[in-house]
């Protein structure tokens, strides 16, 4: 393990109980694709997951963010193995890394 910060600030990575665990993130990925929010400036992020979570399943999705925010694999190689377009790695994890901030803003509050 280095000593470089690490890239998400995840429970996982930080070790800090205030940061959002890699579940938390997973969770509400999934929650937001099944509840899209109408009217709000981020809805764009839910309908993008949900589409995702639609084509490659919960299982995939999870796999992928936690391949990105605990293993600091980048959002195009992150797909390896799950019959998964590079690009949709780069989408998800997007949508995740916004969620985890998402998240973390909710608890400094």
């Amino acid at each position: 393990m280095s000593d470089a910060e690490p890239l998400y600030n995840v429970r996982e990575q930080t070790g800090n109980p205030e940061h959002a665990s890699v579940d938390d993130v997973v969770d509400l990925v999934i929650h937001r694709a099944q509840n899209p929010r109408a009217e709000h400036e981020d809805a764009h992020f839910d309908t993008a997951v949900a589409a995702l979570v639609d084509r490659y399943g919960t299982e995939s999705v999870r796999t992928v963010i936690h391949r990105i925010l605990v293993d600091e694999e980048p959002f195009r190689t992150a797909t390896n193995g799950l019959e998964m377009r590079n690009v949709d790695g780069v989408r998800i994890g997007t949508d995740a890394s916004w969620f985890l901030e998402e998240l973390n803003a909710q608890d400094d509050g």
